[in-house]
Parts: C-alpha cells; sequence; structure tokens
C-alpha cells in the first residue's frame, strides 16, 4: 500500500485485470481497490487526485483492457455478498449485484418483468451503464430511480428522466458513477417468472458459447438486422488471431478458448470483423464492448 493514502485504504498495485475481465486478457492496473461498503467507497474518491482516471469495474462482461494497463484507479464493485432487497414496493439492488441474481430476486418476490436480467452476464451497475438489454427487453424499462456516486463522494438519487437512454447507451453529463437502482414491477406469478427464467437460461446455454472466456455480444445489432447474421455471413465464424477466435457457435461472440489471447489479439478481431462486414455490406457495425487502457 502506498503510505501517503489513508491507512484504512488498502490498494492493490500492478493488478492483472485479466482475473476481473471475463475475456481472461488484458493488462495491469496501476491500483485496484475493493470497497468494502458506499460509506468507504465515498471517503476513498475523495482521495484520488483530480486528474487520475477512474474505472468502475463489474464482473468485467463487457470490458477489454488493453495489455499495456489502465494508468488509474480500478474500483471493483461485484460482490457474491451483495443481496437486492425492497424498499418502499421498488426492487433495490446495489451496482455490484449480478444481473441474474436481481432477477431470481423478483421471482421469488412474485414480481414479473426482469426475468431477461438472468440472460445478462454482468452486473445492474454495467447493465445500466449500457442499457444492457436481451430477449426483447431493455434494463432501463425496468428502472424508476438510481443512486449514483460522484468523485467527490457524494452520493445522489437520480430519476430515469435525468439520463439519455436509448439502444445500448446511456449517458448525462456529471461525472459519476451507479452504485445503485430501484426496478418498479409489477406484481406477477413467480413460478411462471422462474420457468421463464430457466427457459431464457437453456437458451443462452444452446445458442452461446457460455463455457469459453468471452465478453457477451461484441457489437450491437444494427437497425433490423442482427451482427450475428451480418458476420456469418461474411464468412468470419473461425476467424483467428492470436489464440482468439470469432465463435463458431454464435458469430457475434469472440472467445479466448485457452486464455492465451493478449488484449491486442481480441482488439484487431474486433476492427477486422468490423472492416470486412463494412466492405461487403455496406454495414458498419458499432461495438458494444469498452475498450480502456494503454496498448502494449
Amino acid at each position: 500500500m502506498n503510505m501517503a493514502e489513508p491507512l484504512t485504504f488498502t490498494t492493490l498495485r500492478d493488478e492483472p485485470m485479466a482475473r476481473h475481465v471475463s475475456w481472461r486478457a488484458g493488462g495491469r492496473a496501476d491500483r485496484f481497490f475493493v470497497p468494502k461498503d458506499l460509506a468507504v467507497l465515498s471517503s476513498f474518491l475523495r482521495t484520488i487526485p483530480r486528474h487520475e482516471p477512474v474505472l468502475f469495474v463489474g464482473l468485467g462482461s463487457n470490458l477489454l483492457v488493453r495489455d499495456g494497463g489502465y494508468r488509474g484507479t480500478v474500483v471493483l464493485m461485484h460482490s457474491a455478498e451483495l443481496r437486492p432487497e425492497m424498499r418502499g414496493g421498488l426492487l433495490y439492488a446495489a451496482a455490484g449485484v449480478a444481473a441474474p441474481k436481481a432477477a431470481r430476486f423478483a421471482a421469488l418476490h412474485q414480481l414479473a418483468g426482469a426475468e431477461f436480467l438472468a440472460g445478462i452476464p454482468g452486473t445492474v451497475g454495467g447493465a445500466l451503464a449500457m442499457n444492457a438489454g436481451c430477449y426483447g427487453s431493455e434494463t432501463w424499462d425496468v428502472v424508476e430511480k438510481v443512486t449514483t456516486i460522484d468523485r467527490a463522494g457524494a452520493v445522489h438519487e437520480r430519476h430515469k428522466s435525468e439520463f439519455e437512454i436509448g439502444y445500448r447507451h446511456c449517458s448525462f453529463p456529471q461525472e459519476e458513477w451507479f452504485v445503485g437502482a430501484f426496478l418498479k414491477l409489477p406484481r406477477g406469478d413467480g413460478e411462471a417468472s422462474r420457468a421463464r427464467i430457466k427457459e431464457l437460461l437453456a437458451k443462452r446455454i444452446a445458442t452461446q458459447p457460455l463455457s469459453l472466456p468471452n465478453a457477451g455480444s461484441v457489437f450491437r445489432n444494427p437497425p433490423g438486422d442482427h451482427a450475428a447474421r451480418l458476420i456469418e455471413s461474411c464468412g468470419l465464424k473461425g476467424l483467428e488471431r492470436g489464440g482468439a477466435r470469432v465463435s463458431e457457435k454464435h458469430a457475434n461472440f469472440i472467445v479466448n478458448p485457452k486464455g492465451a489471447a493478449k488484449a491486442a489479439d481480441i482488439e484487431w478481431l474486433i476492427h477486422e470483423v468490423k472492416r470486412i462486414v463494412l466492405e461487403k455490406t455496406q454495414i458498419d457495425l458499432v461495438p458494444e464492448v469498452r475498450i480502456v487502457g494503454e496498448a502494449q
């Protein structure tokens, strides 16, 4: 630990981000912090110099850190100990709660409309940040309000109307990060919800390469079409570079089968797929994946 920091904050130096992203590839973070609760996170943020980049990470399922690493502080929000809860008739989930856990909690409490969250391989915070969705539903469809935290450590409660929300997109002007969400869900049939969750999970297993390191869908679906169909139509299934490969099971997935790929290999495949699809179909695919850090 850097002795210039308050002794209550234990940070890791040169933490391999491959341990914290679902692709199992990438460089090291200069500094890595795991807050035990919101109060600690608030205090910690006040110690970070204004110029220093800060990256919040959940399950790392939509993230690629370049091989040269991240020059700043990474804050890990996910914790298996976090549990959703009911607050004032709304389902509250901290940003670090895995999205499927929120889906199961809703079903347990006879609430409908959150079943699709079981198909999102990330945290609630990550789902908010990119308006993640699947099977016809999107995260912000069920959000009433959220809590955020700013660089000064202040916590804010913000209504859905304060955000610009679109397909795989969410933005607002302040430099803040999500720390929780309140979901407004109608009463339903818990047994039916659990059956729907089971059905969606079975569909994911059947159609996606979940047994191999991946980051979910790499590209957004263009209007009226599917990225996977376009990629497959260009003959790109199985395209490889340095251990990374376009999945034969689902063309909109890039996998790292042996965990040996570098982030640069994955990034090259992203750009190459984008280039070839544009050349052959005149459709410019937009990546969903966030790419950060320095090239090696």
